[in-house]
């Protein structure tokens, strides 16, 4: 039986026999399918086509960001002065408690990142804003707000590493726009995607790490890696496969365990709890010993953990 903190309350978390006996029943079958595949030489599993963009509620009005343009160059500390960008906070941060080491609202947990960073305000073809934090007081808590003022859009962001039992370290996108559940990297605005990579880099956060979405519902959910990192400009030469394959097969686990504890906890976004549990152990198990070791498991240890995180997102009621 799995062991949880005393901080994880009861109404977050209720596993059941029945649920793990059918993980374990569906995860067996893939991977015999899977194992078959292997021997029987089956052509490989044909690439899902890509999701479509994301599309953003509410846009917010052009005038409210036209004030971001004095700030830029200027260190984050002087505009947490400005009421304005409090109340542009407000407009993009979903109403919800979020656990930063504690439990706290979550515009306060990206307020105390961004409070005293010694970063300065960016503002990029006198439309997209990047407003970076990398004061987090404890658990290496960073945070941004990312702003496109020519179509109204407002992205946040927060990272740290949780030491709960959580899957760690971990990035939370949010969003009051967003009113979707499910939804993969490549869904996001590509310019957003490039200034976060960017940011991600500067911050010393890893390539491949635990990431979540928060909607306006304010529940937390898995924001997928759908991204290949085996892929390269043509102009460019390709990178290691062994290692590329590796990255690959990271992001399918880390995937899969966000899955498998989003599940767990009801998609709370302030939720703890301690991995992994033994259904899921006996599962990685099962799959290592289906796929083998080594660079040569690679491909099949990815498809056969990107089947399982699909079974548990639709276990999770994710749409």
């Amino acid at each position: 039986m799995r062991l949880f903190p005393d901080s994880l309350r009861r109404d977050k978390c209720v596993p059941t026999l029945a649920f793990t006996a059918q993980l374990l029943l569906a995860g067996a079958v893939l991977l015999s399918s899977g194992a078959a595949q292997e021997a029987g030489g089956a052509p490989p599993e044909q690439p899902e086509p890509p999701p479509p963009p994301v599309v953003f509620q509410a846009p917010i009005p052009a005038d409210q960001f036209a004030f971001l343009n004095d700030y830029a160059g200027h260190p984050v500390k002087e505009l947490l002065k400005d009421k304005r960008f409090h109340s542009l906070l407000k407009l993009a941060t979903p109403r919800t408690e979020y656990h930063y080491g504690r439990d706290m609202p979550l515009q306060s947990a990206l307020e105390m990142v961004l409070d005293g960073s010694k970063l300065t305000v960016e503002v990029r073809d006198g439309r997209y804003a990047l407003v970076p934090g990398n004061n987090g007081p404890y658990l290496r808590g960073r945070g941004f707000l990312w702003l496109d003022m020519q179509n109204g859009i407002a992205l946040g962001g927060f990272y740290f590493q949780p030491t709960n039992g959580e899957p760690t370290p971990t990035l939370t996108v949010f969003s009051r726009q967003l009113k979707d559940t499910s939804l993969s990297m490549s869904q996001l605005p590509l310019d957003f995607t490039g200034d976060l990579i960017q940011w991600a880099t500067q911050m010393g956060i890893p390539p491949v790490v635990t990431r979540y979405f928060i909607p306006d519902n304010g529940k937390k959910y898995v924001l997928i890696h759908d991204e290949d990192y085996c892929d390269h400009p043509e102009n460019q030469p390709a990178p290691p496969e062994s290692q590329c394959q590796a990255l690959n097969a990271d992001a399918a686990d880390v995937d899969m365990n966000a899955a498998y504890f989003m599940q767990e906890t009801r998609n709370q976004a302030n939720a703890t709890a301690w991995m992994l549990g033994p259904d899921q152990i006996a599962w990685i198990g099962l799959r290592n010993q289906t796929c083998g070791g080594g660079p040569a498991g690679l491909p099949c240890r990815i498809r056969i953990t990107r089947q399982r995180t699909r079974v548990l997102l639709g276990g999770s009621g994710r749409r």
